[in-house]
C-alpha cells in the first residue's frame, strides 16, 4: 500500500481504538453469527409449532406435469374419453382445449397404504408409504411466469422474497461456510433470478445459484468460485483492507444493513472457495452411490447428479436445496405430443428421486429432511394440440407430493373432481401450503414477518391456514 494511499486511510490500530470494529469484533461476531441470526429473525417468537423438518430439498418439476398422469388416478376420465367436459371451464385460461383426454399410462397400487401410482415413475412408486400426497393444490394464474413467482414467492405480480430465502431469514446457517439456501441448474426463464431472491430480505438469504438449466449439472458451477490470480493470503488481506474502508465508512451511520450484507457477502464468498467444490465433488461417493442416483445412465446421469449434490448440501446444513428440472427442448409442458413428453420427462427424473429418498432414509436425514416435489401448476384433463395429443396449463387442481420432514407417509389429502380439473375435496391453496411448510419447520409464518415500505411483509401476505392434517 502507498503512503499516500495510507495517509487517507485509518490504519489498522486506529481502527480497532477507534471503531471498536477490530477483527476481534468480528471474530467474535462470527463466532456468534447463528445466535446473532436467530435473535434478528426467530428467537423472538415462540414457534407455535415444533420443529419437525430442519432442511428443505424442493424438486421443481418446470412446465407443470400433468397430475392425472402421474399420481392421481381418474378412472372416469378414461371412461369418458372423447366427450365433452360436463362443467364449465374457467372464465380465463391459457388456451382452448377440447373434450376429455384419458391417460395413456396405466396405473396401479403399491405399498401397504395402496396409492394408485402411473407406469411414469414405476421407482418413486416403491416409496408411496414414505409420501404424503397433496392432490388439491390450487393457484389461480395459467401462464408459467406469473405460476413459477407464484410458487416460490407467494406473489405472481410484485417482487418478494423466495420461499428459500424466508427459510433462510427464519432458521439461518448450520455452516458457516456455505450458503443457507442454493438453487442447483435454476431456470433462467419466467421469472428468473426473482425465484430465488431475498428481494426486501437481508441480502445474505439470496439463493446462490449453482449453474442454470441450460447447463449440464457436472458442468454448473458458481462463478468466480477460485481466483487463479491471487493466493488465499493476499485474498485473505484484500478482505481486510476491504473490512477496513469499510468500518469507516460505516462509522458514519448508525445502522447500514446494506454495508454489513456486503461485508458478510465478501467473507462467505472467500469461506466458499474450499468449501463448495468439495460439497460438490461426487466422485468421493461409492459406485453403488452414484448408481442409486443414476449417474451410470446418460438418461438419469443429469438430474441424479443434481440429486447427489442435494443430499451432500443437505447433510452439510444448507437450510434450503432447490433441484431444478428443466431444459430447452420439451420441460413437463406439453401442450402436445402428451405421450412422448411425459415419458422422457419422467425417465430422467424417477430413478433419482427413488435414489434420493432411499439414500436420505439410509442416513438418517429423512426424518428431519422435508422433500418437496411439484410444479408450477398442473394440466386439464382436456385435450389440446392440432393432433389432439396434448393438455393446456392447469392452476386449478393438480398434485405435490412431500416426504419425510414430519409429515405423514402413506397418506393422501384432498382430491379434484371426478376428472381432474378443480381442487373439490379439502382445497389447498398455495398460501396454505407456504404456511405448512413453514409449521413443518417450527417457524409461524404470521409471525414471521420483515419490516419493509412501512409496513410487515411474509411470506403468505395476508393469507394462509397451516393443514395440520398431514403432520405425523
Amino acid at each position: 500500500m502507498s503512503t499516500n494511499l495510507d495517509s487517507r486511510l485509518l490504519s489498522r490500530r486506529e481502527s480497532l481504538r477507534n471503531g471498536a470494529l477490530g477483527f476481534g469484533c468480528l471474530a467474535l461476531s462470527s463466532i456468534l453469527g447463528k445466535a446473532t441470526l436467530a435473535e434478528s429473525s426467530v428467537s423472538a417468537r415462540k414457534p407455535l409449532y415444533r420443529q419437525r423438518a430442519k432442511r428443505v430439498i424442493f424438486l421443481f418439476m418446470k412446465g407443470g406435469p400433468s397430475q392425472v398422469d402421474t399420481f392421481e388416478r381418474k378412472p372416469l376420465l378414461n371412461r369418458d374419453h372423447g366427450k365433452p367436459l360436463p362443467f364449465a371451464q374457467p372464465k380465463v385460461t391459457f388456451a382452448k382445449t377440447g373434450n376429455l383426454l384419458g391417460s395413456p399410462w396405466e396405473f396401479k397400487p403399491y405399498g401397504a397404504c395402496g396409492h394408485q401410482v402411473s407406469e411414469l415413475f414405476p421407482n418413486v412408486a416403491r416409496h408411496v408409504d414414505d409420501i404424503c400426497f397433496i392432490h388439491s393444490l390450487h393457484g389461480t394464474n395459467p401462464a408459467h411466469g406469473g405460476a413459477v413467482l407464484k410458487l416460490h414467492t407467494g406473489s405472481d405480480n410484485f417482487v418478494r422474497p423466495s420461499m428459500g430465502s424466508w427459510v433462510s431469514y427464519g432458521l439461518g446457517t448450520e455452516n458457516d461456510n456455505l450458503p443457507s439456501f442454493i438453487t442447483i441448474c435454476p431456470t433462467l426463464a419466467h421469472g428468473g433470478v426473482q425465484n430465488w431472491s431475498s428481494g426486501f430480505l437481508p441480502a445474505h438469504h439470496q439463493g446462490s445459484s449453482i449453474g442454470n438449466a441450460s447447463i449440464a449439472s457436472g458442468d454448473a458451477r458458481v462463478r468466480h468460485i477460485a481466483n487463479a490470480k491471487w493466493s488465499a493470503n493476499q485474498q485473505r488481506r484484500q478482505i481486510d483492507l476491504i473490512r477496513e474502508l469499510n468500518g469507516r465508512q460505516r462509522m458514519n451511520f448508525s445502522s447500514h444493513p446494506e454495508l454489513d450484507d456486503r461485508i458478510n457477502s465478501f467473507e462467505l464468498a472467500f469461506r466458499m472457495q474450499n468449501a463448495m467444490p468439495e460439497a460438490q465433488d461426487v466422485s468421493s461417493e461409492s459406485e453403488a452411490t452414484q448408481n442409486l442416483y443414476g449417474l451410470d445412465n446418460p438418461v438419469t446421469e443429469d438430474f441424479g447428479r443434481q440429486c447427489l449434490m442435494a443430499r451432500r448440501f443437505a447433510e452439510r446444513g444448507v437450510r434450503f436445496v432447490q433441484v431444478t428440472h428443466s431444459d430447452k427442448k420439451v420441460q413437463w409442458d406439453q401442450h402436445g405430443n402428451l405421450r412422448n413428453g411425459h415419458q422422457e420427462k419422467a425417465s430422467e427424473v424417477d430413478l433419482p428421486i427413488a435414489g434420493l429418498l432411499t439414500d436420505l432414509k439410509s442416513r438418517g436425514l429423512l426424518e428431519d429432511t422435508l422433500v418437496i416435489w411439484g410444479g408450477e401448476f398442473g394440466r386439464t384433463p382436456t385435450v389440446q394440440g392440432h393432433k389432439m395429443d396434448g393438455r393446456d396449463h392447469n392452476p386449478h387442481g393438480f398434485t405435490v407430493w412431500l416426504a419425510g420432514g414430519g409429515v405423514k407417509g402413506g397418506f393422501r389429502y384432498g382430491a379434484t373432481d371426478e376428472y381432474g380439473y378443480y381442487a373439490k375435496e379439502k382445497p389447498v391453496h398455495l398460501h396454505d401450503f407456504h404456511a405448512t411448510l413453514m409449521a413443518l419447520l417450527g417457524l409461524d409464518h404470521e409471525q414471521l414477518t420483515y419490516r419493509h415500505a412501512g409496513r410487515d411483509f411474509r411470506l403468505t401476505d395476508v393469507y394462509g391456514k397451516v393443514i395440520t392434517d398431514i403432520f405425523a
